[in-house]
């Protein structure tokens, strides 16, 4: 549904050339029915010139009758000849009357909301970084004045653009652990492997065992077994043969 372009102004004229109902009017101009009733008790807009939708191309006259015949029904706005182009960059323009009140604003989001980010922060209020940093620093200039208030409730920024802003903030924050819980994990894994290969180098080969107190190096213990092969002549006497000795020829030659 197109909101009209100045909500409470056309809240104002409505209230003061129609009968229509605070719900039909609230629901025309996107405001909450006690908004409504604000303005027309003269607690909320009280100097503001009304806003004629009729003239502007937003309702016609029809339509007004039609939805004074019957409170439930809700009123059809014209839709506009030209669409209007919403800027999709840039910082957001703040009414002059609304502009001391980004302070407050500010002093709010903070608080309650720290996950948001000065660029956040910066495009809902409509103001600068170097705001958001003192303020949060407390070196603002009018600090002892500031009393944090919903920027919502200010007129600074919608609801809906207030949760989008929370939701990703939140999104980014929970990133950024789940980044930060693997890293963590990945360094206890490096860790990890690097004890167990400094122990492995610590621990000595079963090769290389040290020898035995009083046994020089490369020596066999004298506790080990001794093996026996057949035909070893180190622990076994001298096979004596049965057959007959062979005179010598040598022996003869020399007798």
């Amino acid at each position: 549904m197109n909101r009209p372009l100045m909500p409470k102004a056309t809240a104002v004229w409505l209230i003061d050339h129609t009968t229509l109902s605070f719900d039909q009017i609230a629901d025309f101009c996107g405001l909450h029915t006690l908004e409504v009733q604000s303005i027309a008790d003269g607690e909320v807009a009280l100097h503001m010139v009304g806003f004629d939708p009729v003239a502007n191309g937003q309702l016609t006259r029809d339509e007004i009758k039609r939805a004074e015949a019957d409170p439930a029904v809700r009123l059809r706005p014209e839709k506009p000849e030209v669409e209007l182009v919403t800027r999709a960059k840039g910082p957001r323009y703040t009414p002059v009357a609304r502009r001391q009140d980004r302070p407050d604003a500010i002093a709010w989001l903070l608080r309650h909301f720290p996950q948001l980010t000065d660029g956040q922060v910066a495009r809902l209020v409509g103001t600068t970084k170097p705001t958001i940093k003192a303020i949060r620093d407390r070196s603002h200039w009018n600090i002892t004045n500031i009393k944090p208030q919903d920027p919502v409730a200010l007129g600074l920024c919608t609801r809906e653009e207030l949760q989008s802003a929370i939701d990703k903030a939140n999104r980014a924050v929970a990133r950024a652990e789940k980044a930060a819980e693997r890293e963590t994990r990945r360094k206890e894994r490096e860790a990890a492997i690097a004890a167990g290969r400094s122990d492995a180098a610590v621990e000595p080969a079963e090769d290389d065992a040290p020898a035995t107190a009083g046994e020089a190096p490369g020596e066999e213990s004298s506790d080990a077994p001794t093996e026996s092969f057949e035909g070893s002549t180190h622990d076994t006497a001298p096979v004596q043969s049965d057959a007959p000795e062979r005179p010598d020829p040598w022996n003869k030659d020399r007798q």
